[in-house]
């Protein structure tokens, strides 16, 4: 879903210093698994906002089909880079808490934010309700392939030898279909529905050379990884000196970092009244992690990982995303929001997120 660019602010950019600092943690102190998992949350911070940025300009020059493609393949790329690694390591439980905590923490943390940051400067803010609408009802049928995994695991948990990783892997391909078919939608087919119709010739007119972004990106892409590996290399250790479940870490820490870029750029949007942008970047990133991310990272743990992924999510985990959605349904049904509607998805989060916090390591 294309989306108007925002500039990392010079502060983030700041936390660039963190790359160096926890690549010689890792080598001078590599005992210390609390000091480099935090300096590589903060780097990856600004390396993140660097990738949103480069592709944000590179689809204002490029056009909205090209543009949508990029955001479809970057927007998410520290998550998946921590995703890719983390199942290279074996820990797939910590990367499916990750999908859980993005898709929760869009619609919920960064749309709370942004209607309270809003509304702090607007009494109410409005935005296109069938736009909004489409979007919660393309979230609620992706979830739909996260919850279906797990009530066939219960429901065939004394039948011997069932087929879970062919029906995960079977359902990742009808998710990963739908975006596809969602990408036509929305860039090709009803386009209108998301931004006027004569942005892709305005910006077809505005074209400048691309080769400072595509070297940000490729730069930041490369800076992500780097760190992502240090994260993931200290997460399990981290974890268990911070007296934290990988559960929560995954679900609130790592799903918090892998989508900070985002998180700014919609709160920056609603300061400026342009909600409809928020709302797609809450709604529509939580439905490219359901329908994009989850399968992608499904295809590629048989490549990578010492055993394939599965999609069988907690019961909690579940129980938070239809609580997550639920939430969304209700606060964008009408068109408009004010700043008590975002205190109100603030609280649920931090609700949900108490309670990842004091579940109990399985």
């Amino acid at each position: 879903m294309p989306r108007v660019p925002v500039r990392p602010s010079t502060g983030l950019l700041v936390f660039l210093g963190f790359v160096p600092v926890a690549i010689a943690l890792h080598y001078l102190a590599p005992d210390r698994h609390i000091a480099i998992f935090f300096a590589s949350i903060l780097a990856i911070l600004p390396l993140a906002a660097l990738i949103g940025h480069a592709t944000e300009a590179l689809a204002s020059r490029l056009g909205g089909g090209i543009g949508g493609l990029l955001n479809a393949t970057f927007g998410n790329a520290a998550e998946l880079i921590i995703g890719i690694l983390a199942l290279r390591e074996g820990l797939s439980d910590l990367v499916k808490a990750s999908l859980t905590g993005s898709i929760i923490g869009n619609v919920l943390l960064v749309f709370g934010a942004s209607a309270l940051v809003g509304g702090l400067r607007y009494p109410v803010q409005r935005f296109n309700r069938t736009a909004a609408g489409l979007g919660t009802t393309m979230l609620l049928l992706s979830t739909i392939g996260l919850v279906v995994p797990a009530v066939f695991h219960w429901l065939s948990r004394n039948t011997p030898n069932p087929p879970e990783l062919k029906l995960d892997t079977e359902i990742a391909v009808v998710l990963f279909v739908t975006y596809c078919l969602s990408l036509i939608f929305t860039l090709r087919t009803h386009r209108g529905l998301y931004g006027p119709q004569g942005e892709d010739q305005h910006k077809k007119q505005d074209r400048g050379s691309s080769r400072p972004a595509i070297l940000m990106l490729l730069g930041a892409t490369v800076g992500v990884a780097i760190v992502s590996e240090l994260l993931v290399s200290t997460v399990t250790k981290a974890a268990h000196d911070l007296g934290m479940s990988q559960l929560f870490i995954g679900v609130v820490v790592v799903a918090l970092v892998g989508n900070a870029a985002e998180h700014y750029s919609a709160v920056v949007l609603a300061a400026n009244d342009q909600m409809d942008a928020a709302i797609s970047i809450a709604v529509g990133s939580s439905t490219q992690i359901a329908l994009f991310v989850a399968p992608l990272l499904v295809f590629i743990s048989h490549v990578v990982g010492p055993q394939p992924m599965d999609l069988l999510f907690t019961v909690f985990e579940l129980v938070a995303i239809g609580l997550a959605l639920l939430s969304i349904a209700f606060i964008s049904h009408d068109g408009e929001t004010h700043w008590m509607e975002g205190v109100q998805l603030l609280a649920v989060y931090v609700i949900i997120a108490l309670g990842f916090y004091y579940l109990p390591a399985k």
